[in-house]
Formats: C-alpha cells, structure tokens, sequence
C-alpha cells in the first residue's frame, strides 16, 4: 500500500474527531428579553466545556503534524505499519467522548484520569507506529536517524501517568500536566526535516 492512502484514511479520521467535538458544544440556553452576554457562558458552567475542547482540538493537531511528518518518511505501508496506525487512530477516535465527560464533570476526578489513559495509550499508540516504520527502514533510516532518544517521546508518558494520579489527588495539577504535554509538543520539531534534507532520495 501506498503511503499516501493511509495518510489520506487517517487525515478523514482525524477530520471526523474535530467534527465531532465541536458539534458537542451547546450554547447556552435562550431566555425571551435576556440579551446574551459572555456571562452567559460562565452561568451555563460552558467555560470548562470550551477548555477541554480546545485542549483536545490542539493535541488532535499535534498528532496530524506529527503523523505527516512521520509518514513522510515511510515509503512504503506494511502491514505492521497498517495496524499500528489503525491502534493509533482507534484511542485517538476516544477523545471527544473523554472531552465531553471533561468538559461537563465539572472537575471530577475520574473523567480527568480517564482523559489521561486515553492521552496515555495514543502515546504508547505513537510510539508503536514509530517503532513500526523504523523497523521497515532500517538503522540508517531517516526517521531511526531523527528520532534517536527521543526525550520528548520518553516524558510524556511519565507525565500522562502523574496526571492520571493526580486527578484523585487534586484534580487541577492533572490539567496542568496534560497542558504541559500539549505546549511542549507545540515547540517545533524539525529533527524529520533536517535528516530528510541531509539524506539523498528521502521522501519529501
């Protein structure tokens, strides 16, 4: 299989999640001869839903950009790889259920854990995928060049992990850490880019 139908199935699956989620936001109730106000949204308790929407809406986009750019350097789909992906897409198909628990718990503990192992397992997913492909390519490979250690990859599950256990503790400090994973992975990594450029014939 070609590359590019697998990013194509995956792309469309990704679509359909941010559609789903944002078709979970209500807005607040209408009241004949009440002008709508922003304080509508924080009377509604709507200001969580909109967190948690756009906590997941940006993961779901750092997981496109790094799908892109991690099947840029496959040249081939095989059936490990095949799997792999759908393992990737089938947690990541979970989020909007666990952003709208989230987003109406109102700070309840287990909604938070459960967003966690979700966040927890598309990594472990991640990881699978990659390891996928970096098999198929070899050691000399682009993507087993770029990755190396990976620090990025090794903390975030160790971070998903303690805001799983912090959400019975104290709820917040597991948003934090959730929070903490998505803005680290918002720095630009271009470790694909550079070792794509100084490898003849890589994938574009």
């Amino acid at each position: 299989m070609r590359t590019s139908r697998l990013e194509a199935f995956s792309d469309g699956v990704l679509a359909i999640v941010i559609t789903i989620m944002v078709l979970e936001l209500r807005v607040p109730a209408f009241e004949e001869g009440h002008a709508a106000t922003f304080g509508d949204l924080v009377d509604a308790h709507l200001v969580p839903v909109l967190f948690s929407y756009v906590l997941s809406f940006v993961y779901i986009a750092i997981y496109w950009n790094n799908h892109h750019h991690l099947m840029s350097t496959a040249e081939h789909v095989s059936g490990p790889i095949m799997w792999a992906n759908m393992h990737l897409l089938f947690w990541l198909s979970l989020i909007p259920f666990s952003t709208s628990w989230l987003g109406e718990s109102h700070g309840a503990a287990a909604p938070a854990a459960l967003y966690g192992v979700i966040l927890l397992m598309a990594a472990i997913a991640y990881f699978a995928l990659t390891r996928m492909i970096v098999r198929e390519g070899g050691t000399g490979g682009v993507l087993a060049r770029a990755v190396g250690r990976d620090r990025k990859g090794q903390v975030s599950p160790v971070l998903y992990a303690l805001g799983i256990g912090a959400a019975f503790v104290w709820t917040p400090l597991s948003y934090i850490l959730y929070v903490a994973v998505a803005a680290m992975w918002l720095i630009p990594d271009r470790r694909i880019e550079r070792v794509a450029v100084e490898v003849p014939g890589a994938p574009d």
